[in-house]
């Protein structure tokens, strides 16, 4: 895992040093291993790293191949490097390391374009050409890993975080009303390529871009999600056989490709302590296991370590425990919204930022169980869209759009209003998909837009800002290829997760299994009181927010009078979601510029 960045000009000139300097050094705690520069022409390209894999300088970014002539940038881990690097060797090509960047040059210059398709992992990368001049990107099918760019007539630069390509300059940073109306409806999601900021676009999750050195750019879609896929008739127990051997196979892979020990973020549900289960199935060797709580409020516990306790005694895992005092979440919010690309509304973003902060003190890579409650129809809400009549987008916004076209306007001043942008937004999105299955749909869309942005993202920005790789195996492509065509009756049983569970039983207790859906819990921001209410007051309330004129000053005292009581159909706060997005812009955007 690294922090990547670069620019191409069009206009002739040569990137400036001191632009390149500015990106990578707000990438440095994403990579606090090595730096890296590579400057020729109108090129540059730079790099932080994480060392993971091949811990020598060999493996230093930007990585340069003069035989080939390319030059790589590349953030994440191919897991299936092993493999490839064999087949490649076989094909004629010689290495000079031993990780898993330079399978991905020697990937490009024997399939060229259609190199992504060969790469089972997660990845952003960037390779330069200079025999045909020309910029190739890429990012993985799940957009696991981040990659933002910006176009302007002189020229194109991209990064691994929205914070770098800001500190380059140069950006548009007026608000994009097409997002802002994603961000308000779909929890802070703005699927790509948009973002809140007009100047600023990512890559699409499975998509590839390709850059000429006069400015000409492509976009083209390598992999997507097929629900027609044909399987040999299965029973329900042959789906979750089938199921639970994918699952040992992506555990195994991602604590097997790693130079450095591979610990497991262990929250005590289902879906973490599964992990551990499998990791010790497939002899996992001492488990390093990691859980974060907060201290309790009259109304909820604050941690949930008698079952991640109980568990890590079940598998006699080294586990460490940390508890968070809940005044260093308000003092240290400011710090976990810094590392935020972009807003993020989930709670749980400033738990997992200070637990990364615990935890990259032990290991540089851990295993995580984001994605399966969206492989596997975990959350309350897709039963509800499931009962619901009307049409697809009828069902699902009714149990998932934070509020109404109406509410946004009520909401937004004047300036920024316009039609329901969303609504037909994730109708596309859910046509995409074929089948008479409308549950499988939504998780096809959810998986492969929503879950990008959260929680994916999320858990990627809060950790990398402590040079921590997550890796996700319930979000691996031959899990998510597998469960996505297995009928959604099967994955609705039991509440949802009934695969899931049918695998546990006998690698968990019952207790951990059968308990009700568990949520991280922050109870210092869950319940707005105090001072975390007087620091929402505060911000919405600054001279920055009246300048800025994003909202509708009779909306948010509304919102204020009633903190605690106004809340999405999937308990989202309200009055935290107008908060959050004002603190993101006055850290990250001159109201000025």
């Amino acid at each position: 895992m690294c922090g990547i960045c670069g620019e191409l000009r069009f206009d002739g000139q040569a990137p400036l040093r001191e632009t390149l300097e500015a990106m990578t050094g707000k990438l440095a705690r994403r990579g606090p291993d090595a730096s890296g520069h590579y400057f020729s022409g109108q090129l540059a390209l730079g790099h932080r790293r994480l060392s993971v894999i091949d811990l020598s300088e060999r493996s230093n970014q930007p990585m340069v191949d003069e035989t080939l002539g390319l030059v790589l940038v590349f953030n994440g881990t191919i897991y299936n490097y092993p493999e490839l690097r064999e087949g490649l060797r076989a094909k004629g090509y010689k290495f000079f390391s031993d990780g898993d960047s330079e399978v991905i040059l020697k990937a490009y210059a024997e399939w060229g374009e259609d190199c992504p398709t060969h790469l089972h992992g997660i990845f952003a990368f960037a390779i330069w050409d200079t025999a045909r001049q020309k910029l190739f990107l890429a990012r993985d099918r799940f957009g696991i890993k981040p990659l933002y760019y910006s176009l302007s007539p002189g020229g194109m630069r991209f990064a691994s975080t929205s914070q770098a390509l800001l500190a380059a300059g140069d950006v548009n940073t007026s608000i994009d009303p097409v997002a802002l109306h994603h961000h308000f409806s779909l929890h802070a999601v703005v699927p790509a390529p948009r973002t809140l900021l007009r100047g600023l676009r990512k890559l699409r999750p499975a998509h590839s871009m390709t850059v000429s050195a006069i400015g000409r750019n492509r976009v083209q879609r390598y992999w997507q999600l097929d629900l027609s896929r044909q399987y040999p008739a299965m029973s329900e127990w042959e789906w979750i056989e089938a199921t639970h051997e994918a699952l040992r196979k992506a555990v195994e892979r991602r604590r097997a490709i790693a130079d450095v020990p591979v610990g497991i973020l262990l929250s005590g549900g289902l879906d973490s302590s599964l992990l551990v289960a499998m990791l010790a199935e497939v002899g996992g060797g001492d488990l390093l296991t990691f859980s974060v709580g907060f201290e309790d409020e009259p109304e909820e516990q604050g941690n949930e370590f008698q079952y991640s306790d109980m568990v890590a005694e079940l598998y006699s895992t080294q586990h460490h425990r940390f508890t968070i005092p809940n005044e260093q979440v308000l003092e240290r919010l400011a710090e976990a919204v810094d590392n935020m690309a972009e807003p993020m509304v989930g709670q749980d973003a400033i738990a997992f930022y200070l637990l990364g902060e615990r935890v990259s003190r032990e290991v540089k890579v851990v295993q995580s169980g984001q994605g399966a409650d969206e492989v596997f129809a975990g959350y309350f809400w897709y039963p509800q869209m499931l009962a619901a009549c009307g049409t697809d987008i009828e069902r699902f916004g009714e149990h998932y759009f934070d509020r109404s076209h109406d509410e946004w306007l009520q909401m937004i001043t004047p300036s920024c209003h316009g039609p329901d942008y969303t609504t037909p937004r994730v109708a596309q999105g859910l046509s995409h998909f074929g089948g008479d299955d409308f549950i499988n749909r939504v998780l096809a869309f959810d998986v492969t837009t929503l879950i990008v942005d959260d929680p994916v993202k999320r858990v990627d920005n809060m950790t990398m800002a402590w040079g921590l790789e997550a890796r996700v195996p319930f979000l691996d492509q031959e899990v998510v290829e597998l469960v996505a065509c297995m009928p959604a009756r099967i994955k609705l049983k039991s509440g949802g997760k009934h695969p899931l569970k049918v695998i546990a039983r006998d690698l968990l207790p019952d207790v951990v299994i059968d308990r009700p859906k568990g949520y991280f819990p922050v109870p210092a921001l869950k319940f707005v009181r105090g001072q975390t209410l007087e620091f929402m007051r505060d911000v919405l309330e600054s001279q920055a927010c009246h300048e800025r004129g994003l909202f509708q000053r009779d909306y948010v005292q509304k919102m204020l009078d009633n903190p605690d009581g106004v809340h999405t159909p999937i308990n989202g706060n309200k009055l935290w979601h107008l908060a959050l997005l004002e603190f993101w812009l006055q850290r990250n955007v001159d109201i000025s510029a």
